[in-house]
């Protein structure tokens, strides 16, 4: 039966325990942090769980769900066409990108692929219809 000696450090705790420890080896500062178990009688350090722990404490997302709201798909950077003929892009990208309700984008047409490029001002426009007319 695995038993854990101490309850393991976690955030900001665990970060300045590494900083503290960081001229020893890291099987040993992790078991220093307690991310380690003690079964028949022998000390067993969990570097996975100890790097999972430090990664977290320094803000790097590890679960690809992250992104997910709970509502309709995961992202993906698939797309179909729809009965309608309209392709979706989805709002997990629109916010990634920054994008509001209103921006504006000219679509340049290419042999099997299509260019979103965002209006910045009006003279972009002007010159994206005198392309499209020539």
């Amino acid at each position: 039966m695995s038993e854990t000696a101490t309850a393991p450090l976690t955030g900001k705790a665990l970060l300045q325990k590494v900083k503290e420890l960081s001229h020893l080896p890291r099987r040993e500062t992790a078991k220093r942090c307690g991310y380690y178990s003690i079964k028949d009688g022998q000390v067993r350090v969990n570097l996975t769980d100890f790097y999972d722990a430090v990664l977290a404490a320094k803000g790097v997302p590890l679960e690809p769900g992250g992104a997910k709201d709970g509502r309709g798909r995961e992202p993906t950077y698939r797309v179909s066409v729809h009965k309608n003929g309209q392709i979706v892009i989805g709002s997990t990208y629109t916010e990634q990108m920054g994008l509001k309700p209103g921006d504006e984008f000219v679509i340049k047409l290419g042999y099997k692929h299509i260019h979103l490029k965002q209006i910045e001002d009006e003279s972009e426009v002007e010159d994206s219809e005198e392309a499209l007319t020539a």
